[in-house]
């Protein structure tokens, strides 16, 4: 057996992970990353980007489907899948290819197969070839999420999928039901719908996305509807079964049980953390979550967590920041993590991104505040793109602070970086609305609700 001494010890290799590893490194440490897969994570290989690679198919097949609104006569003859999953693929290869580069740049030690903690300063891991045992003077858990399968008669059938397998679908199916509203669902029910598949949405809860604003989810809702996506809200799955053409799902609503038939199912309920592999230590966990202060320290001193596993918004850019102040402080520098403003994007057609608080969480915290609002429809570069839905909600305090927003339109994944910043910065309402923003863009639409606020609006 091989004994490895290293300064630092990174159990696991996702975002926040190698962000860690990578960091230390740059600050000198010699470092051991221990990753049973791919480095990057699900974010790289199942989740953000090979999702993102086939949204683009998906809005490049909802543009041709709006051409002849541009004086363009256009159809779709066909829909190549396999050449959209092989573009997919050259995305996440590059990306792998270059993180694998990063690493190996810094002179980092990773380490293929499965850690297991036995100690705070003493990991086993098991690779293909041998048993290494890894000594650490610090330790960084990232250790991620992963599917939560839930408690449903049949959810072990042929068809039945994960975000993971439906990436990697060899067709695209005549039709699929969604269990679960919320990110994962929605982005999958926008990128199959455009394509031709016929897409239902069930969800347990009366609403979707019950996370975000109310006034953005129930937006987003109508238009989604609009597009063809059917919606079963308020609705519990109680059974899937297997059938000769496919799939028949049985699910509740109010007092029927309606039997709806389909090609596949994909379970989006949410992601359970992945903690196992540190049970042997005597980590604070709250609500599954391992507890952390704002340095990213645990209950044990030297032993660190980011990402996932900290019960904090499953997000790769959160998790990217927690790993580089757990690197940060774990080698004496410090830094502490501020969530005042952490950016959440959802990537459906149109996009919703928000950050800070929502108006209905700022009401129930007692903060008297001021909302501005300005709709797409009335923005000019939005009608030159065809893209008029949804509208930009600014936050503010009694001082006219700005403490959230809410976007819901075209490219709001680019658009809610400056109200990211605005809190950040604790910026007012009237400091945005007398930023001059160039005309014709939509970041205008920030400017004119933060104008409402200041009382300067000009296009209401």
């Amino acid at each position: 057996m091989t004994v490895r001494n290293t300064k630092l010890a990174v159990l696991g290799g996702g975002p926040a992970g190698y962000v860690a590893a990578i960091r230390a490194a740059q600050l000198g440490a010699d470092v051991v990353l221990i990753e049973e897969a791919k480095v990057g994570g699900v974010c790289l290989h199942a989740g953000c980007i090979p999702t993102k690679a086939l949204l683009r198919t998906s809005e490049a097949a909802g543009t041709v489907k709006k051409s002849k609104e541009l004086g363009i006569e256009s159809k779709i003859e066909s829909i190549h899948w396999d050449t959209a999953r092989n573009r997919k693929d050259r995305v996440v290869k590059n990306l792998n290819t270059g993180v694998e580069h990063l690493l190996n740049t810094d002179r980092i030690t990773v380490l293929k197969g499965r850690g297991t903690v036995v100690s705070k300063s003493k990991i086993m891991v098991a690779t293909a070839e041998e048993e290494i045992e890894v000594q650490c003077e610090k330790l960084i858990l990232a250790t991620g999420a992963e599917p939560v399968m839930p408690l449903i008669p049949g959810i072990e059938s042929r068809g039945v999928l994960t975000s993971k397998e439906a990436l990697e679908l060899e067709s695209l199916p005549e039709s699929i039901l969604i269990i679960g509203a919320g990110v994962i669902g929605l982005e999958f029910a926008s990128m199959l719908n455009p394509l031709g598949v016929k897409v239902t949405v069930i969800e347990e809860k009366d609403r979707i996305l019950s996370d975000t604003d109310q006034e953005m989810a129930a937006e987003l809702l109508k238009i989604m509807k609009r597009q063809g996506i059917s919606f079963k809200l308020s609705a519990k799955v109680t059974k899937i079964q297997e059938t000769e053409f496919g799939l028949e799902v049985q699910y509740d609503s109010g007092d029927k049980s309606i039997t709806q038939s389909c090609q596949n199912v994909l379970i989006a309920v949410g992601r359970r953390l992945r903690t196992g592999m540190f049970s042997s230590l005597s980590l604070q966990i709250e609500n599954g979550a391992v507890v952390t202060n704002e340095t990213m320290e645990t209950s044990i001193k030297g032993v660190y967590a980011a990402g996932d596993i900290t019960g904090n918004q499953l997000l790769a850019h959160l998790s990217f920041m927690e790993g580089r102040t757990a690197a940060e402080n774990a080698l004496g520098f410090e830094h502490s993590m501020d969530y005042t403003a952490v950016p959440s994007c959802i990537y459906t057609s149109p996009e919703a991104a928000s950050v800070g608080m929502t108006e209905e969480e700022a009401s129930a915290a007692g903060i008297q505040i001021s909302v501005g609002r300005f709709y797409f429809r009335n923005n000019g570069r939005a009608l030159t793109l065809l893209e008029r839905e949804g509208f930009v909600k600014i936050i503010a305090n009694e001082k006219h602070e700005i403490i959230g927003g809410q976007i819901l339109g075209n490219n709001a994944s680019e658009l809610i970086s400056e109200l990211t910043l605005a809190i950040r910065c604790r910026a007012t309402a009237e400091i945005l609305a007398d930023v001059i923003h160039p005309h014709p863009s939509l970041s205008e639409a920030i400017w004119e609700a933060c104008g409402e606020i200041a009382g300067k609006a000009i296009h209401k």
